[in-house]
């Protein structure tokens, strides 16, 4: 499954997405394990980034069909 990363997550990483490894029937919640285990650049991000499911904020217990768009979206602050 192709994640895309957005904001601090892309710079961190060094790429626009990755590619990501799920089981069948996984879930939002899985996906945040793999990706931090995957990608240890920005491991402290997912835990507290939002998760978008084909265009729509997802729930850890979302689950994630094969064909789905997913972005991570790291917390941003502004002034």
């Amino acid at each position: 499954m192709r994640v895309l990363l957005f904001a601090r997550a892309r710079e961190l990483a060094g790429v626009e997405a990755v590619e990501v490894t799920l089981p069948p029937n996984a879930t939002v919640a899985d996906l945040r394990a793999s990706l931090a285990k995957q990608c240890e650049r920005i491991a402290g991000l997912v835990a507290r980034s939002a998760i978008a499911v084909d265009n729509q904020y997802a729930a850890d217990a979302t689950p994630l069909p094969a064909t789905a768009e997913v972005a991570l979206i790291p917390p941003v602050s502004g002034g």
